[in-house]
C-alpha cells in the first residue's frame, strides 16, 4: 500500500483575505467606511481598498486587478458575509443601520442553531450579516 502523503492544503489556517468584485466602488467605499464604520488600512490603487478586520482583510476591489471575471448581474448577490459581535450588540447595530437609512431584510431574531442575527445588503446587493452566538 502506497504511504499516505499529507496534503499541504492541511497547512491552511483561516480564510486572509476575503475580496469583494465591486460593481460601483464609490457607493461601496461610502458604504464601508461610513455605514460600516470600517477604517482603511491600505489603498494599492482606487480599484484596491483594504479594511482589516480582526485577522481578516477585506477588500474592495474592482474585477481586472487580479481576474477578469465580468461583475456580478445588479440586484445579484455575489457573497455572504457575516459579522460576529457581542450578543448585546446585534439590536444596536440593527438600530445603527437604520439610523443611517439602511433596509433591514430580516431584524433581529433568535435562531434555534444558536444565533441571534440582522440581515441587509451592502450597495451592490451582497447579503450581509451581523450575528451573535447565544
Amino acid at each position: 500500500m502506497p504511504e499516505q502523503v499529507p496534503s499541504p492544503f492541511k497547512a491552511i489556517q483561516r480564510v486572509d483575505y476575503t475580496v469583494i468584485f465591486v460593481r460601483d466602488m464609490a457607493a461601496m467605499k461610502g458604504f464601508y467606511e461610513n455605514i460600516m464604520q470600517f477604517t482603511v488600512t491600505r489603498t494599492l490603487s482606487a480599484d484596491w481598498i483594504e479594511y482589516q478586520l480582526g485577522p481578516n482583510t477585506l477588500v474592495l476591489s474592482r474585477p481586472g486587478r487580479t481576474a477578469t471575471d465580468p461583475p456580478v448581474p445588479a440586484q445579484t448577490a455575489a457573497l455572504q458575509l457575516a459579522f460576529k459581535v457581542g450578543a448585546e450588540q446585534v439590536d444596536a447595530c440593527a438600530a445603527e443601520l437604520e439610523k443611517k437609512g439602511v433596509t433591514i431584510m430580516s431584524g433581529p431574531t433568535d435562531h434555534a442553531f444558536g444565533h441571534r442575527t440582522v440581515f441587509f445588503r451592502d450597495p451592490d446587493g451582497n447579503l450581509l450579516e451581523i450575528y451573535a452566538e447565544i
